[in-house]
């Protein structure tokens, strides 16, 4: 409705105004309570989880609430006395360098025992984010009749033919049914087996495209395939948390996410491009390569985290 008439400005304006209604939450929003208890924040961190019982009508298990932080201040205390002076020292400037930039949380990822699971998420989010983008930017590139290669022309129809836009409508519809197929799977086959399957299953839907098809089969492809993905997409997200121990879990999401923009950026910089130089052929080729390169990837995950707690460190990776 906003493209073809007002152009990207007001697009851009509409969609990020409802962004701003997240601030209203803000205030109602709980800290984290194992964030406050690092902080030596125990009562805090009992009032949230107080009002977590509450509100969920269960009683918080008896006891007293112990965080890991005080307890290593305790066994710290206790044997400072068998400490000497330049020991204390020399631990002291071992932790504090150790904590230098984040580079002590980057270096666990690659340590032996994460190292397999990092690399192998790092292609999985490439492969998810390169395909995902792919197929949206493709849904305008391939879905017009006319399968335009000249720059000139491309640029000509984007700006003139509304029918774009409403082909890019449809097949984001493909987005709902795609989060609720990943949610009804996730719990039921695993992580591993719900990614893989969905990677694997949209290099089926992609397939078609290798060869010239009609304006309806080009779609339903293009559906399928953005649905695959989407799944695939939402399920890494929820897999990525539970592979790493509490101590590297933001760090290790950040910069797997990191890895996975830059699989965003190069998308239309050479796949889309190619579909420009009339190699449609080449382009899908290689989108299949992807997909299915990190389809091989999920594979291997070195663990399944159906029905496991989260870890805190890496002696309880299992």
């Amino acid at each position: 409705m906003v493209m073809p008439k007002f152009g990207w400005r007001l697009l851009l304006a509409l969609s990020s105004a409802p962004s701003f209604l997240l601030l209203l939450f803000y205030a109602a929003t709980p800290e984290s309570p194992r964030f406050l208890c690092t902080k030596g924040r125990i009562t805090e961190a009992v009032e949230v989880l107080e009002k977590m019982a509450r509100l969920n009508n269960v009683q918080l298990p008896a006891g007293r609430l112990v965080s890991e932080k005080n307890i290593e201040l305790d066994e710290v205390s206790e044997s400072a006395t068998l400490l000497t002076d330049d020991k204390e020292k020399d631990d002291i400037k071992d932790d504090e360098g150790s904590n230098f930039g984040g580079f002590k949380s980057v270096s666990k990822l690659l340590s032996p025992k994460l190292m397999r699971a990092t690399l192998l998420l790092w292609m999985a989010f490439f492969g998810n984010a390169f395909s995902y983008y792919g197929i949206v930017l493709l849904t305008s590139e391939l879905s017009n009749g006319n399968r335009i290669c000249a720059k000139q022309e491309v640029e000509s129809v984007h700006s003139n033919n509304s029918s774009l836009y409403k082909n890019v409508f449809i097949s984001s519809f493909a987005e709902i049914p795609g989060s609720f197929l990943s949610a009804m799977v996730v719990d039921r086959f695993g992580r591993k087996l719900s990614m893989a399957s969905m990677l694997f299953t949209s290099c089926v839907f992609l397939f078609p495209l290798i060869f010239s098809q009609t304006d309806i089969l080009t779609r339903i492809s293009l559906f399928g395939a953005r649905l695959c993905i989407s799944a695939s997409f939402t399920i890494v997200y929820i897999y990525a948390p539970e592979i790493y121990p509490t101590s590297v879990r933001t760090t290790g999401i950040g910069i797997a996410s990191s890895v996975g923009r830059i699989g965003g950026i190069l998308c239309p910089l050479v796949a889309v491009a190619l579909v420009h130089n009339c190699q449609q052929t080449t382009a899908i080729l290689l989108f299949e390569l992807v997909v299915f390169l990190s389809g091989v990837a999920v594979m291997f995950f070195p663990f399944e985290t159906k029905g496991c707690r989260l870890n805190d460190n890496e002696a309880d990776l299992n």
